[in-house]
């Protein structure tokens, strides 16, 4: 095999609980987003716009859409025979099978794979955060201060800095402590959960802690390697970067996107996000209809008004109906005279004429107030929303519901309809 500098391993098992039914059947990598991506794009498209033709995914939780999305890597550029993108799900063993219990367990168990490139380094990535990073320029900057790890970390506002993992670097960004998550944060530099290791400091790391329950980056690999005296640095980056773990950051990543000049381009010449897409007809956008500072996916019909709102591929929007402020994604039909606010729709949904979606004052969500908030209707896949009725703020909904499952036509704010089966 021949030997590669850098290669990369993708963690993308998340079962994204914080996103609520959107992830009650896909791992929140392969979200939807922006109409035409999915998550995971980000990360594969940095890294062939970086120059790393060798990536490791490693999934777990609800993995079928996104092994079909990645397929053998053709988009990306990384259908090769020497490297190229490799699926690797946890597997059973001679002595026992265990799943991934940790970001570092995960890259342990597939210590085989990463000895088969024997490479210099390791690139560590998630794989549900938004961003553009030239990976070769944080390389550099780790060679330039023979580094054994470095920490992509980014500024962050000190209030905020206890829902991170905190470096603490001097004026040469060498790192002189971490803090994971501190209550009394020291620095306001966070990690971004992206690093790169010299390989043998990673691979004696993994081994010493291999014992660790639920062996984790930020909590055990990371003070392992500060207790050893290895040499840390923070690499600072300054760009666009949103961890889209929550309903409302996800909502508003996507809201980003229709800015008049959004911060974070999707339409760069210099830096290409790809992914897989399908052969499908083109958008079609009747003649009576109103589309105002909106994302529409190819295939779409549009027969009614879409404002401020990012619309996936083959979604069906029908006369009469007005959407607003809202996501809805592929292969979505939504009938006549609907009335949209400020919901995500899921793929595969059908909404029945009539409906009104996000009416009403806020109310806490009754089954996860913490999930189901910022005044969102979030709809799960494949679920059916019957004609005529109203659907509150703050409410989830999953599966086919029934005029039965509405008292009086409404689900009052607060409410959810999560039918058998489905994970809430």
């Amino acid at each position: 095999m021949i030997r590669k500098e850098m290669i990369a391993m993708l963690l993308a098992g998340g079962q994204g609980s914080r996103l609520g039914v959107l992830t009650s059947g896909v791992a929140k990598p392969a979200v939807a987003f922006g109409g035409k991506y999915r998550i995971i794009d980000f990360p594969l498209s940095n890294c062939i716009n970086s120059g790393i033709d060798t990536v490791g995914v490693l999934t777990q939780y609800q993995p079928l859409r996104l092994n079909t999305h990645i397929g053998i890597g053709i988009p990306w550029d990384l259908d090769r025979n020497k490297g190229g993108v490799t699926v690797l799900p946890p597997y059973e063993k001679s002595a026992n099978s265990e799943w991934y219990t940790g970001t570092a367990n995960a890259i342990y168990q597939n210590l085989n794979y990463m000895e088969s490139y024997n490479p210099e380094y390791v690139l560590i990535l998630s794989g549900d955060h938004i961003y553009k990073m030239d990976y070769e320029v944080m390389l550099d900057f780790h060679k330039e201060n023979n580094a054994d790890v470095t920490i992509a970390a980014m500024p962050v506002p000190l209030e905020e800095a206890s829902r991170f993992g905190i470096v603490i670097a001097d004026e040469n960004k060498k790192i002189n402590d971490f803090e994971e998550k501190p209550e009394h944060p020291r620095s306001n530099l966070a990690s971004m959960g992206i690093y790169i290791f010299t390989w043998k400091v990673l691979k004696e790391a993994l081994i010493a802690m291999s014992e660790q329950n639920g062996c984790d980056f930020g909590k055990h690999i990371i003070p392992y390697c500060h207790e050893k005296g290895q040499r840390l640095f923070a690499y600072e980056y300054n760009g666009y970067w949103k961890d889209v773990g929550t309903l409302g950051s996800y909502w508003e990543a996507n809201m980003e996107l229709i800015d008049l000049i959004p911060e974070f381009n999707l339409y760069e010449e210099f830096w290409k996000i790809y992914t897989k897409s399908d052969i499908i007809c083109p958008q079609y956008i009747s003649p009576d209809s109103s589309v105002e500072r909106s994302i529409i996916g190819e295939g779409t019909e549009i027969y009614g008004q879409v404002y401020g709102s990012v619309i996936g591929a083959g979604v069906t929007i029908g006369k009469g109906t007005v959407v607003r402020d809202s996501i809805i994604m592929r292969d979505t039909v939504i009938g006549e005279n609907v009335v949209i606010d400020k919901s995500i729709i899921a793929e595969n949904c059908r909404v029945g004429d009539g409906c009104q979606l996000g009416v009403g004052e806020e109310a806490p969500n009754k089954l996860n107030a913490s999930v189901y908030s910022f005044g969102l209707v979030t709809v799960g896949e494949d679920s059916v929303i019957p004609a005529g009725v109203k659907i509150g703020k703050n409410t989830a909904i999953s599966g086919s519901t029934a005029p039965e499952d509405y008292p009086d036509g409404l689900l009052a704010s607060g409410e959810y309809i999560i039918k058998a089966g489905d994970r809430v």
